[in-house]
């Protein structure tokens, strides 16, 4: 369903159920995430461009990040954050049902995620807001 070529080059996607007019309010910020569609929306309405069009573009985005990282690259994106692939450490694990087995979990590969000096600025402005709305 994502790509219809019989209708005006649009990808047919369903309008969101949060508006962009309610971003703002923090509680509709928790009531969802933003998700590939929520963007390719978003982007396409603001742009003017096609949806099917920002659709491609964001997929190739992904794809090319992806393959950088299974190649042990990392992707720096100024102002927003670096992947990086690192390696974890191997450890014991226990499994709760049988408390008296120790399991090793071997070293693997994992992404991490830092972010950008302007992204943890912003999400910084939200810690006495996630505060008071934990209590």
């Amino acid at each position: 369903m994502l790509y219809n070529k019989q209708q005006d080059n649009q990808v047919n996607y369903p309008t969101p159920t949060d508006t962009i007019e309610s971003e703002n309010d923090p509680k509709s910020n928790k009531l969802g995430n933003l998700t590939k569609r929520d963007l390719v929306l978003r982007i396409s309405d603001e742009t003017g461009l096609v949806q099917q069009d920002v659709f491609q573009v964001i997929q190739k985005t992904l794809d090319y990040i992806t393959e950088a990282l299974a190649k042990g690259q990392d992707v720096e994106l100024r102002n927003f954050g670096v992947f990086e692939v690192r390696l974890t450490k191997s450890r014991i694990g226990r499994n709760p049902n049988k408390p008296e087995t120790d399991v090793v979990i071997p070293a693997r590969a994992m992404v991490k995620f830092k972010s950008g000096k302007i992204m943890r600025q912003k999400v910084l402005l939200l810690t006495e807001e996630l505060k008071s709305s934990s209590q």
